[in-house]
């Protein structure tokens, strides 16, 4: 029993706070996470904790590792051990996990996106077909990126747990650039195709949809992979 509890004892005196990290390039609690499972991934670190007001990591570790270990964790990302040399990476479009994760946040911004934009051109050709075709692409382009906020915006408040307003402000600042590439190629790549009519009982209209929406889907995939890598920020 005793021998037991000092063996506990040894166990958890060896893993100690070894060092202390000053990071550059956090501006956010998310940034403060990625640091935090980054650092904590490095082979021989227990856990680590960094406090973003003071811009430290505490290395929680059996014995002081090499800081080198750590600045080329970190290398990739936008954030740096202060003063380090900067580390060349390669392969940096090849992290599968990356791209993964890119791809299902592209597919919600273009599921949004689809929603309004087509939702659109469909009332407007049904009720207003007066309208011209230049008026409905940039009306179609306009309802896809309000349903793609509002989408967006949904999600991080569900799964996020944001306040409204703030995720409505995050929603509309992650992901604009990404939403406006989607818009416009889905709707050149439809009008190209169908000259920018719904006509749905034509299974040709069906193929160019699937084939806008995949074009759509496409233009802004390394866009969001570079940010997500990058930066480690989302389109969502």
């Amino acid at each position: 029993m005793i021998q037991g509890e000092s063996e506990m004892l040894n166990s958890k005196s060896v893993i100690k706070l070894s060092q202390t990290l000053k990071i550059e390039g956090m501006t956010c609690a998310g940034c403060a996470a990625k640091v935090e499972y980054v650092l904590g991934s490095v082979k021989g670190v227990d856990r680590v904790q960094v406090n973003l007001e003071k811009a430290e990591a505490d290395i929680y570790a059996q014995s002081k590792m090499a800081e080198q270990a750590f600045v080329e964790a970190l290398a990739p990302y936008k954030y740096r051990v202060a003063g380090s040399a900067p580390v060349v990476v390669s392969g940096f479009w090849q992290d599968g996990s990356v791209w993964k994760r890119a791809s299902f946040n592209t597919l919600n911004c273009l599921i949004g996106c689809s929603l309004g934009d087509f939702g659109m051109i469909i009332y407007l050709q049904a009720y207003h077909p007066e309208v011209s075709m230049t008026a409905q692409m940039v009306l179609a382009i306009l309802a896809g990126l309000t349903t793609s906020v509002l989408f967006e915006t949904t999600l991080l408040r569900l799964r996020e747990k944001f306040s409204w307003s703030a995720a409505l402000r995050t929603a509309f600042s992650m992901s604009f650039i990404s939403m406006v590439a989607m818009e416009v190629v889905m709707n050149a790549t439809d009008f190209m195709l169908t000259g920018g009519k719904a006509a749905f009982g034509n299974p040709m209209y069906w193929t160019a949809l699937v084939i806008a929406m995949v074009a759509g889907f496409l233009a802004p995939l390394p866009y969001n992979y570079y940010k997500l890598k990058k930066y480690n920020k989302a389109c969502h």
